[in-house]
Order: C-alpha cells, then sequence, then structure tokens
C-alpha cells in the first residue's frame, strides 16, 4: 500500500516537472539567483566576523576597518535585496503559468469529456477541482520554489563556508542534523493521509453547496432547509476534523524542528567557546560559525513546512490530474466527412443502448424518417423519449447498430458538423451571463440585428425583449437572472428561429410557456417546419397532432406507430394516453 502511494506520488511529481519543463529560461534564472542569493547572504556571516575582530578591546578598535566592512556590508544587503525580488518573480511567472496552464488543460477535457463522466458525477466536485485544488496546488508549487530551493542551496552553501572556518565544529552540525529530518519524516507520513481526507471531504462540500444554491428554490418550497442545514453539518463537521488533525500535525513541525535546531546552535556555540579560548578559531569567526549554524538549521525547519505544503499541492493535483487524464469522449475518425447541406433523411437500425450494463434501456430499435417528416416521440416517463434525442445528436454512442444522416453513419461524421445540422430547443434552458443579443447569436455569431429581431418577432420574444431596460443589450446574469422561465424558454426558441438548421429537436420545448403564447409559438413552429426533419418530444399530446410520425415508446420500444388518426382508431396505448389527457383537461 505505501509502495503504491509512493508510486503515485513520484507519477504526479513528474507530471508537475512536465508542466514546469516548459518554462526551463525561469527555471534555471530561478536555481542560479536563488544560488547567488544565498552565496551574498552567507558572505555579510564572515563580514561580520571581521568587523568583529577589529573591535579588539577597550579603546583599541580599528574604525577604518570597521567602516570599509559596513559599506562593503551596505552593497552586498543590496545586491541581495534586488536578487531575490528577481528570484521571487521568476518564480511566481512558474507557478502561476503552471496554475494557468493546468486550469486549461483541465477546462478543455471538461469540454471533451463523454456526457457519462459529467452526469455521473457531483457537478461540484469537478468545480473544486479546477478552482479549489489548483489553488492549493498553486500555493505549494510556489512555496516549494521559494523556499525549497532557497533551503536546499543554503544548506550546501552553509557547509561549504562552515569547512573553511573550522571543521571538526562542521561535523558535529552534520552529525546532529539526520535528528531534524526523523522528527520532519515522522510527522510528515502522518499528515499525508489526512491531508488526502481533507481535500476529498472539501470536494465533497463544495458538490453539496453548488447542489443547494442551484436548486434553492427547491429545497425552500419543500421545506427542506432542516434537512439541508443538517446534511452541511455532517459534512463540514467532518471537513473541521479532517483539517484540525492535519493542522495539528503540520503545527508540531516547526515547533519540534526547532527544539533540534537549539540544540545544534547550544552545542556549536559550546565547542566554539572552547576552541575561541584556545586560540585556535577568532572571536570574530565564532560569531560568523553561529551565525552559519543558525543558518544551516534554519532552511530544515522552512523545509519541512514546505513538505507539509508540498504533500497537500500533490493530493491536490493528483485530483486535478485525475480529471485531466479521464478517458475523453472518441474523438472524430481522421477521415470524418462534414454534413454539407443534409436533407434530413435519419434512419436508425437495430439500435441498441444503454447507460449502465445492469439496465437495459433501448433495444433493437428501428425507424426511418424521410425528409422534411415531422415525427413526435411520446410515451411514459423513462421510456427512453430523450435518450433517441441523445443518441441523435451523439451525446452517446449506440452500444450496436447505428444511425444514418443522408445514408452516413453518424460515427462517421464530425461532431460539429452533425450538431450544427440541428437546432435544439430543451425543457431545460441555458442562458450565458451576457446580453439577451449575445444569447441569441450563439448559434450565429455574424447575425445581423435585423436577423435577430425578425427571429424575435417569429417567436414572439421581442415584445418582452423592448421591455427591458436596454431591449437586446440588456445584460442578465447566469441562466437567465430575473427573467422568467418562459421567457428564459423563448430567447431559445428565438436562437433556433435565427439559424433555421435542416434538422429540428424539441424536447419539451413549450413546456414553461402560458397556453395563449404556446398557440402562436405552435404557429411559428409550423412555420420553421416546413421542409425540415423535426424531432417532437412532448407529454402534451395535443401539440403533436398535427405530426407525421407518432412514435410511441415503451421501456425503449416502439410499441405502436402512425399518425394521430391511425393510433387513435387502433384504440391502443396511446388512444388510452391521449383520451386520459383530454378527458383530464
Amino acid at each position: 500500500m505505501k509502495d503504491s502511494r509512493k508510486t503515485e506520488q513520484l507519477e504526479i511529481i513528474k507530471k508537475v516537472l512536465n508542466y514546469i519543463g516548459k518554462y526551463k529560461f525561469f527555471l534555471i534564472a530561478s536555481v542560479i539567483l536563488a544560488a547567488v542569493s544565498v552565496i551574498l547572504t552567507l558572505y555579510i556571516p564572515i563580514l561580520t566576523g571581521e568587523a568583529v575582530d577589529y573591535v579588539i578591546g577597550p579603546a583599541n578598535v580599528d574604525f577604518a576597518g570597521v567602516f570599509d566592512v559596513l559599506k562593503t556590508m551596505a552593497v552586498v544587503i543590496a545586491l541581495t535585496a534586488i536578487v531575490q525580488w528577481l528570484m521571487n518573480a521568476c518564480n511566481n511567472k512558474i507557478a502561476y503559468q503552471v496554475v494557468r496552464d493546468v486550469r486549461e488543460d483541465a477546462f478543455r477535457k471538461i469540454e471533451i469529456l463523454p456526457l457519462k463522466y459529467i452526469d455521473g458525477h457531483d457537478h461540484g466536485d469537478i468545480i473544486g477541482r479546477v478552482i479549489a485544488d489548483v489553488d492549493q496546488f498553486s500555493e505549494g508549487l510556489l512555496m516549494g520554489f521559494t523556499q525549497f530551493f532557497t533551503g536546499v542551496v543554503t544548506i550546501i552553501g552553509t557547509l561549504i563556508f562552515m569547512l573553511t572556518i573550522n571543521v571538526p565544529t562542521t561535523l558535529v552540525v552534520v552529525v546532529l542534523t539526520p535528528v531534524s529530518f526523523f522528527v520532519a519524516g515522522f510527522i510528515a507520513k502522518r499528515i499525508m493521509g489526512m491531508t488526502r481526507l481533507q481535500a476529498q471531504t472539501r470536494g465533497e462540500q463544495t458538490a453539496l453547496i453548488n447542489e443547494m444554491i442551484a436548486n434553492e428554490q427547491v429545497v425552500q418550497a419543500f421545506g427542506q432547509e432542516v434537512k439541508v442545514q443538517e446534511r452541511f453539518d455532517e459534512v463540514n463537521n467532518r471537513l473541521e476534523k479532517a483539517s484540525v488533525n492535519a493542522i495539528f500535525f503540520s503545527s508540531l513541525t516547526n515547533p519540534c524542528t526547532r527544539f533540534v535546531n537549539s540544540l545544534v546552535y547550544a552545542a556549536v556555540g559550546v565547542i566554539g567557546a572552547f576552541l575561541a579560548i584556545s586560540g585556535r578559531i577568532s572571536v570574530g569567526q565564532l560569531s560568523s560559525f553561529l551565525s552559519y549554524a543558525n543558518q544551516y538549521t534554519k532552511p530544515f525547519n522552512e523545509i519541512s513546512g514546505v513538505v507539509t505544503e508540498l504533500q497537500n499541492a500533490i493530493i491536490c493535483a493528483g485530483r486535478i490530474f485525475a480529471l485531466i487524464e479521464e478517458e475523453p469522449q472518441i474523438p472524430d475518425a481522421e477521415d470524418a466527412k462534414i454534413l454539407e447541406n443534409p436533407s434530413g433523411n435519419i434512419e436508425m437500425e437495430k439500435v441498441y443502448f444503454s447507460y449502465t450494463d445492469e439496465q437495459k434501456l433501448i433495444e433493437n430499435f428501428n425507424l426511418k424518417v424521410e425528409p422534411g417528416q415531422r415525427v413526435a416521440i411520446v410515451g411514459p416517463t423513462g421510456c427512453g423519449k430523450t435518450t433517441i434525442i441523445n443518441l441523435l445528436m451523439r451525446f452517446y454512442d449506440v452500444k450496436s447498430g447505428k444511425i444514418q444522416v443522408d445514408g452516413t453513419d453518424i460515427r462517421e461524421l464530425t461532431r460539429e458538423s452533425l450538431r450544427t445540422g440541428y437546432g435544439m430547443v430543451l425543457q431545460e434552458t441555458w442562458l450565458k451571463a451576457g446580453t439577451i443579443k449575445d444569447n441569441i447569436v450563439m448559434g450565429k455569431p455574424d447575425a445581423t440585428m435585423e436577423e435577430v429581431v425578425a427571429a424575435a418577432k417569429a417567436s414572439h420574444a421581442h415584445s418582452f425583449i423592448k421591455r427591458l431596460p436596454n431591449g437586446y443589450d440588456t445584460v442578465i446574469s447566469e441562466d437567465g437572472g430575473s427573467l422568467s422561465q418562459g421567457q428564459k424558454q423563448l430567447l431559445c426558441i428565438t436562437r433556433v428561429m435565427l439559424c433555421l438548421p435542416p434538422m429540428l429537436i424539441l424536447d419539451e420545448a413549450t413546456s414553461s410557456i402560458d397556453t395563449r403564447t404556446e398557440i402562436r409559438i405552435q404557429k411559428a413552429f409550423a412555420t420553421m417546419m416546413e421542409g425540415r426533419t423535426s424531432f417532437i418530444v412532448a407529454h402534451r399530446l395535443s401539440t403533436i397532432r398535427e405530426a407525421d410520425i407518432i412514435l410511441v415508446m415503451k421501456d425503449g420500444n416502439i410499441i405502436e406507430q402512425g399518425n394521430h388518426e391511425e393510433l387513435l382508431a387502433q384504440n391502443g396505448f396511446y388512444a388510452n394516453m391521449y383520451l386520459s389527457q383530454f378527458t383530464a383537461s
């Protein structure tokens, strides 16, 4: 188990290094500047020791020598400050460029992930990986660059300078050093598992918050505030425990290593004092040595703290890399064809599909639609109506069988050209933050204002748009903001009216619109569907009486097929559904 975790960590570190490798110039510059900064910093104790040695005794001070040392020290300190500023600038550049690249790769992967992944994972957890986990990764990465490299170089440089002063005392420092490593390693092992649990629980909390904010109206409508609060408190308490445990052990690192470092400093002070008394080193050299002993042990404190942050960063990086490395949707074939000017001839032959292997849904589904036909799909909830739409648009691929458009298997077409051939209005509306016009021209960015207005008038959205504060330039927030559900639906319909593609999919497209407006919309749809192959999913059967073909589905199969009059004459499942709605109305 431990070996597998170590292997996993090494793989994550390799991936991080691959990202960092793109910025070799800044990395090399950072390392060089870190070395220069350390050398300059370590030169100051030598100057301090020289200044101390110029103070020979009472009334016997070489002020000229002291002032020369002070001037040199001022220059060295100024250079150190400049070098450290440049080093931090390089480190920030590397860290934030890497974070930018990771986020871009993560978002790019989300765009090509199969809907199966999106549907099967909490959206909040996905958001948490791209936002919170990357931020945690960024903090650990930045700390690693600013402190880890500098700390390592400081340790090496300090050893070299101490060896030039006195070898035996340096060996004492080196012998006591492993104690710091042991203490830091002991604590770090316990932090790793707690940090992993903390990251997982944080993702769970983000998912819950995202879910509740998106559905707050439903929560309040059904009086679920108390239960939701209880769920949140339970997750929050688990996050608190995981965080407290991680922070507790993390907080032990600094005082424990400082205790060890103080022992090293005391040992150096005692041994150095005896050496100074015996005349083997000067008082100034002892002063320099004590300063070096302190600087030598200080990086161990920083590195032990950095190790804790790096472990957290590695865990967060692992979560985001897991998203980046998810299996994408099956890419378009290299020789995929572009669907140009489709006539709308669609054929589904022996189609089998299910979302999970355990539960069958669509079996041996066959359908042939001639260009310009209007096909209505009806049936009870869960019978596979929306699934047919998902397959037509290739949001999901069939398990077996094939779907053809104009005689070509849709798997041999590019997804973009296939989906461009469809105009789609769903029951669930989606609008982006931006102006009303921005939302309408989504499918046709080069549309003129006259075309936009004409489409809005055709969908009966023009009147309410003109009543908005800035008309078509009114800015709306994510998912429509203060617009009513019906108004949002009208904008989605307008979007399709503007494009007028050769094939249409209307999935409960008028479900959120009042009856009077629906009648007008149906007339607009009738005009729009003229000569276009159309698929209409509807629960209200009164809206599909004019369809050329009505498919009655049950348990993933077509159980009845025909036009409205033919199906009523059969006095079967459709007739019962229609009459029950008519009677209920």
